[in-house]
């Protein structure tokens, strides 16, 4: 039985993201952000601890992680989008953001699409096939109400960057350089809200933001990529082998 519907399919060709509640189990999730918690100076009993807007981990290996990384409804669902050219890996990699209710500017909060690569100047880079990027993913460790902090999200916004990234060849382009299209300010706006275990798939060129946590508990994501293999790429908006 397929993970994802039709129509649920259809809104990630359109819309460039569909949620998938329950990824993985929601006791799973909440075990993961135990071990975070562990890893970094504030105390999840003591909010007068909590003074950073946000505090970022790196990539995780216990084995928590990977077994939700494993999860077969989160594995299936990203087959399902991208095809045999996807690797779903058995860890979890990239940036875990955990944001915190204070005022205070994060100072991280621009629109941006992720980029895939290290380029020469030793950032992350991307270009218009998306090299070494299949999946965006927002992955949830705790439960994210609309005051929460959740990730911004330009519905629809994927359409328009093959054509901003196109001048730039293969080689790509810095990050931090490129020029969003003007076109991408009219897009409608969502939000990554959701309960711990649910999955943002997104397509790798979706413009997104983070925010001010506006709520009383602390947020936790992560952000982690799905790799091509087969060298697979994105042709246009859709993958295709080279």
């Amino acid at each position: 039985m397929a993970e994802l519907s039709r129509r649920e399919v259809e809104a990630f060709r359109r819309d460039g993201f569909v949620r998938l509640e329950q990824a993985f189990p929601r006791s799973l999730a909440l075990r993961c952000r135990d071990l975070l918690w562990e890893q970094i100076d504030e105390d999840p009993a003591d909010a007068s601890t909590w003074r950073r807007p946000v505090v970022r981990v790196g990539s995780q290996t216990d084995r928590a992680f990977s077994d939700a990384a494993q999860a077969p409804r989160w594995v299936n669902a990203i087959k399902e989008l991208i095809g045999p050219n996807a690797d779903p890996t058995p860890w979890m990699g990239g940036t875990f953001a955990i944001r915190f209710p204070v005022d205070a500017d994060p100072g991280d909060d621009g629109w941006h699409i992720e980029g895939s690569y290290l380029g020469p100047d030793g950032w992350w880079w991307t270009n218009y096939w998306s090299k070494e990027r299949a999946l965006l993913m927002l992955v949830l460790f705790s439960d994210i109400a609309v005051t929460d902090a959740p990730t911004r999200i330009r519905v629809g916004s994927h359409v328009f960057l093959p054509e901003a990234l196109a001048p730039y060849g293969d080689a790509g382009v810095n990050q931090r350089d490129l020029r969003l299209p003007p076109a991408v300010d009219d897009c409608d706006m969502a939000l990554a809200t959701g309960q711990p275990g649910d999955v943002y798939l997104c397509h790798p060129f979706l413009v997104h933001a983070a925010q001010r946590h506006r709520g009383t508990e602390p947020r936790f994501i992560a952000q982690p990529g799905v790799p091509w293999k087969n060298d697979g790429r994105l042709n246009g908006l859709w993958p295709a082998r080279t």
